[in-house]
């Protein structure tokens, strides 16, 4: 399956200067599949070397990280010359081997016409065991298929290029609107990972059977991702991350206002209180890609971080299909779009996943007394309110509150609805599959 990701990689082949990139991600995400796809593509030989599936590749990086004698010694277990002037060198799971990663710093500065990628699923989690070379690599974060990406995999490439071509504030058809959410609902029940959206487009035309494998892989993903917990920090701390990450569909569940609500961290881990006990556990699975963490501030002032609180944040599951099967919600009841209170959540996790895939890094969650509006962010230096509406009723008292107090320049609404912007009320109504094309026209 194509991803965008691919045209990162290839600007990043052009650049001027390029240094070896790491791209990074949770599990699962894709990242083998688009460095095996990029090399198969733009260079003579590629070279894949993984060193969680072969460690004998690891006492190549055990002597001098000498960029020529790492590249012999490679040769001779991959049986293939390397040439530095025409391949791309993969380091795959290079979190399993920290001297590889110590080593793109003398790949950056002794032998920078060699390609190299290296890619990491739990890189995060392994960062302090080594020396990590600051300013001497280019970066990737390689996320979740997007909706966007979703439409490309299907069969019908008329939806997708109608899709594509969204790019003003008109309202759309009815006809497009409406199979643009029918789409957009598959792709609650698939969510992004890879694996899980080519089985279903896969079976698609039978439905029934499309779905219960959708959840089968998905619920195998879950279970190796707990078995990276407990390979990576030990039965009792894998125990903790477990129980606090599927404990965050139930966080997301336990308001009933329609929103998610802060994460509580009572009763989380038996006698466990407090964010202090449980900051540690929290940070792997941030570090993990498992979990997102959204701050909450009281006041819609840049920047930010100067408004945040170290224990005081919405966390939110990387992938709404695995949110799906964490929640172990029915498929036909995402289908049918009626899970009562729930869609209120599940369609604040599906955007803010579609934000971070747009690149919006610098996001919020905005709470001032019983106020609260789902995300703000900066766009242009101007404080834009993100509103997330389940279904088809915009009406929202708490976006007023922020428009009186702060006055932004328009106010968004992501919804059911079709898209619709009125200059005269300052406000902006874009269905909830159109995330990533937000902000139009500004």
């Amino acid at each position: 399956m194509k991803r965008t990701i691919s045209v990162d990689l290839e600007a990043w082949r052009e650049r001027q200067g390029r240094k070896p990139l790491l791209l990074q991600g949770a599990r699962q995400v894709g990242k083998t599949y688009s460095l095996k796809a990029f090399g198969s593509r733009h260079f003579r030989n590629f070279h894949y070397v993984n060193f969680e599936e072969r460690e004998s590749f690891i006492p190549a990086f055990k002597g001098d990280l000498t960029p020529r004698e790492i590249i012999q010694e490679l040769s001779l277990l991959l049986n293939a010359p390397i040439n530095p002037e025409e391949d791309l060198l993969v380091l795959d799971e290079i979190q399993q081997c920290p001297r590889a990663l110590t080593s793109l710093k003398y790949f950056a500065e002794d032998m920078p016409e060699l390609a190299v990628c290296a890619a990491g699923s739990l890189l995060g989690v392994h960062l302090g065991e080594c020396s990590f070379p600051v300013g001497k690599i280019d970066e990737i974060h390689m996320v979740p298929m997007t909706f966007e990406e979703f439409l490309l995999a299907g069969a019908n490439r008329l939806l997708y290029e109608s899709f594509e071509a969204i790019n003003s504030t008109a309202p759309l058809s009815e006809t497009l609107h409406a199979a643009l959410w029918k789409e957009f609902k598959l792709y609650l029940i698939t969510g992004g990972l890879p694996e899980v959206v080519e089985a279903f487009m896969r079976k698609r035309d039978d439905r029934l059977t499309a779905f219960t494998e959708v959840r089968a892989i998905q619920t195998r993903l879950i279970s190796e991702y707990v078995a990276d917990m407990a390979k990576h920090c030990g039965k009792q701390n894998a125990m903790h991350l477990e129980r606090l990450w599927r404990n965050v569909p139930a966080q997301l569940g336990r308001d009933q206002s329609g929103s998610a609500p802060k994460f509580a961290f009572k009763d989380v881990l038996p006698g466990i209180k407090g964010y202090e006990r449980l900051s540690g556990t929290i940070d792997w699975l941030v570090s993990a890609g498992l979990v997102i963490r959204i701050p909450i501030v009281n006041s819609a002032q840049l920047p930010f971080p100067a408004y945040e609180k170290e224990n005081f944040f919405k966390l939110f599951v990387f992938d709404v299909g695995i949110l799906g099967a964490l929640s172990r919600l029915p498929v036909t009841t995402i289908l049918d779009y009626d899970y009562g209170t729930y869609k209120g959540y599940y369609a604040e996790n599906a955007v803010m996943q579609e934000l971070v895939a747009a690149k919006w890094d610098n996001l919020a969650c905005w709470r001032e007394g019983r106020s609260e509006v789902e995300f703000i962010c900066d766009v242009n230096g101007a404080v834009i309110p993100l509103e997330v509406k389940s279904g088809w009723v915009t009406q929202a008292k708490s976006l007023k509150v922020f428009a009186d107090k702060y006055t932004p320049p328009y106010c968004t609404v992501f919804s059911a609805r079709n898209l619709a912007v009125s200059p005269l009320s300052k406000k902006h109504n874009y269905p909830l599959y159109l995330v990533s094309k937000f902000p139009l026209g500004v």
